[in-house]
């Protein structure tokens, strides 16, 4: 029930045991989140339905939550006319009335919509149990109960532009567009990309929020470096396009610089923030990642692709409460292990290089994309980097040449690479667990 079956993406959360009835809040981070997860879960099974609800979640952000400036608002309500749910649930008579009898009777069946209702009033929400027996029938009555729904009320739209959120959109939507072969949502992640660095940033710092294009007062916190950062890092990764794994590093260099304390901890307010009477520290993950565990796997993403220790070494020392924190309390931990998982493997470093635009280039880096594991700093280039690392905007490119001419792949840990390949199944071959 929290998704949205014919319109896609995510209600906020259940309120029944069951999974029936959402609270129908939808909000961006969740639903950047579950883009990820989703996509990430057809990546590694080729699951049609999982392909299926990443695109619907994609789909449904840049037709909901896209503003005009090119970020995406933070949530819609619940509400609309003044009740919970009105925008999204159904009666039997309702879906006759816009499907006729028999695609009527059909989706209440699909959708478990009942004369008892699952909702109040007699209405239900719309579910899904398993997959619909006939998937064109099932897309066309999809079609005409979104459009049906377009005539009612809609929910209102929270227009603030949240830095931090943005930044969870833009690596999902990078990574989905990558995989999907949807350069729509590659624009969209870089047009949401580019706001935040033309109107959030400034001198390595960065402002939580903005509205209809104009920046507010508020003063970033950690998770809005960090999840800003991993944002750029994977629009770089997608795209190679330089400017991002700059400007991730200025995030991050203020991270380092404002919000470290003796330990090597990371606290969620800057050093130079209003002075508050307990300068918060929370390492636990909760409905986004914390902003200490985000921080870590950006700056474990960047200093692969940099070699820079003092970034690996800051990572290292901010996921130290993960494995008392996952004994004790694992679902406040998730993005603390997958980024501690990311540390022991290496993690890896993938150089993708060869004449931009060849379809042999682009099928290496597909396939690093595709099939590297989740932290993998992947660079993509022309091969014509500097040899001196200290010389090239990306060290990671640097003295990585073309193979005859054309296109390569360096797997690498710690700027030690085994020898390039040059096709897919190869790299695949070293990627694969």
């Amino acid at each position: 029930g929290i998704h949205d079956q014919i319109g896609g993406g995510f209600a906020r959360y259940s309120v029944d045991a069951d999974w029936t009835v959402p609270h129908f809040e939808k909000m961006l981070y969740d639903n950047a989140l579950l883009l990820r997860a989703y996509l990430r879960l057809w990546r590694e099974t080729g699951d049609a339905l999982a392909r299926r609800i990443a695109l619907g979640t994609a789909d449904w952000m840049l037709a909901d939550l896209l503003t005009p400036q090119g970020g995406f608002a933070s949530a819609l309500d619940a509400d609309s006319e003044g009740e919970e749910g009105r925008y999204y649930v159904w009666t039997p008579a309702e879906l006759e009335r816009v499907l006729g009898s028999d695609d009527g009777v059909w989706a209440a069946e699909v959708f478990g919509v009942t004369d008892e209702g699952t909702f109040e009033h007699g209405t239900s929400v719309l579910r899904l149990p398993e997959e619909p027996d006939d998937p064109e029938r099932f897309e066309r009555v999809r079609r005409t109960l979104l459009a049906e729904r377009a005539r009612r009320v809609p929910p209102a739209r929270d227009d603030k532009v949240v830095a931090a959120w943005n930044g969870l959109a833009v690596a999902a939507l990078a990574e989905a567009g990558a995989l999907l072969d949807r350069p729509d949502l590659i624009e969209r992640a870089r047009d949401a990309a580019q706001l935040l660095a033309d109107l959030h940033m400034e001198d390595g710092r960065i402002a939580r929020t903005s509205r209809d294009g104009v920046v507010g007062a508020s003063a970033g916190v950690l998770e809005d470096y960090a999840d800003v950062a991993e944002g750029f890092l994977a629009l770089f990764a997608v795209t190679g396009e330089q400017e991002w794994s700059a400007a991730a590093g200025r995030l991050l260099d203020t991270v380092l610089d404002r919000f470290t304390d003796d330990s090597g901890a990371f606290y969620d307010t800057a050093d130079d923030a209003e002075a508050l009477i307990n300068r918060p520290q929370d390492p636990t993950d909760n409905a986004v990642p914390s902003g200490r565990f985000a921080a870590a796997g950006a700056l474990l993403t960047y200093s692969g692709l940099t070699g820079s220790e003092r970034h690996r070494r800051a990572a290292e020392s901010a996921l130290g409460p993960v494995v008392p924190l996952a004994a004790k309390a694992p679902r406040f931990a998730g993005w603390g292990l997958a980024v501690t998982e990311t540390l022991l493997s290496g993690p890896l470093e993938v150089a993708v290089v060869g004449p931009q635009g060849t379809e042999g280039t682009r099928e290496l880096h597909r396939t690093a994309l595709m099939t590297a594991p989740f932290g993998t700093a992947v660079a993509p280039g022309d091969g014509n980097a500097p040899e001196d690392p200290a010389d090239a905007p990306v060290p990671l490119l640097a003295g990585r040449p073309l193979i005859n001419g054309g296109p390569a792949a360096y797997v690498c840990r710690g700027f030690t690479c085994d020898l390039p390949v040059s096709d897919a199944a190869a790299l695949r071959g070293r990627l694969a667990p």
